[in-house]
């Protein structure tokens, strides 16, 4: 008999990616049903050849993408939101897990003008049409920073499962953007990604808590692949950090396994991160959780944000 979920209100039937199963599924995972790359015919700065390497591989990486004078004008947005003391303890900051100091700050596009600017600008969104195919909304932003020494790592996931599980978003037709705006090294923390899961729908196992998020954000347990699926995955495609200069931009596919570790250098690590979700694919009822997350974590369409809202 195949696992129930627990908590989606829909019949599995239903939904083709189920997940916070009560026991682990036969199977590993699950093909994906979606094509990764579906706006090849757009015009766009993205060449066949980049198009195929995300296909392929579920992420592009590429340096230099913002020049200096950009990405100053950015970190010095940045520090303007970490210290913001009125921000401090706000459910759309999150601190450290043993600490107060702020490693993420969500809805940025709405709370700075340089970053709704970066969210708009074509050298960006022409990249996300080649990718999305279609007309698209942003649906989460932020700023991460991981401090020098005390910036914690990140368990393994996809976030599409967080996004199906918890926000109600349908389909896997969205991409991530995130722009370095310090240098990336092997030992400050970089993103780690594994090219080729996003082939594959991990389903995890666990029901969704009441206010996930709050401890989600600061370490993810539920919605977290098992070790044995992992090894599996790993065994078959490796792991692979992008490592560069500031300014870089890393597009990945919304169900790519990424995960990172500590901080081990005195070099902070910093990102600003804009996902890009397709129109027709806007987020409806969760499938696997009681209710949807707050809207700084999953903006809808045409709908702004401001601080009051949470």
């Amino acid at each position: 008999m195949s696992a129930q979920n627990l908590t989606c209100p829909a019949p599995i039937s239903a939904d083709p990616y189920p997940t916070r199963l009560h026991q682990h599924p036969e199977q590993p995972w699950r093909e994906r049903r979606e094509h990764t790359v579906k706006g090849r015919h757009l015009p766009g700065p993205l060449t066949e050849q980049q198009l195929d390497r995300f296909e392929e591989n579920g992420f592009l990486f590429e340096p230099g993408f913002l020049p200096a004078d950009e990405v100053a004008t950015l970190t010095k947005a940045m520090s303007e939101l970490l210290n913001r003391d009125d921000y401090r303890g706000q459910p759309f900051t999150i601190t450290e897990p043993d600490s107060q100091e702020i490693r993420s700050v969500f809805a940025v596009h709405f709370l700075h003008r340089a970053f709704q600017h970066l969210a708009r600008d074509p050298r960006l969104t022409q990249r996300v049409e080649q990718i999305l195919g279609g007309g698209h909304y942003v649906h989460q932003s932020r700023i991460n920073y991981k401090p020098g020494f005390k910036g914690k790592g990140f368990n393994w996931h996809s976030d599409f499962e967080t996004w199906h599980a918890e926000d109600g978003m349908p389909a896997m037709h969205a991409v991530s953007a995130s722009i370095i705006l310090t240098d990336n090294h092997l030992f400050n923390g970089p993103l780690m990604l594994i090219p080729d899961s996003h082939k594959h729908f991990i389903p995890c196992v666990g029901p969704t808590p009441e206010e996930h998020h709050k401890q989600s954000l600061k370490t993810q347990q539920i919605g977290v692949p098992s070790e044995h699926t992992l090894t599996k995955m790993i065994d078959r495609y490796g792991i692979e950090a992008p490592t560069g200069p500031a300014g870089s931009l890393l597009l990945f596919d919304c169900n790519t396994l990424h995960g990172s570790n500590a901080n081990m250098s005195p070099d902070p690590r910093s990102n600003v991160f804009f996902v890009f979700n397709r129109r027709d694919n806007a987020c409806g009822e969760p499938y696997a959780a009681n209710k949807r997350r707050p809207r700084f974590l999953g903006h809808e369409p045409d709908r702004l944000w401001q601080a009051e809202d949470n």
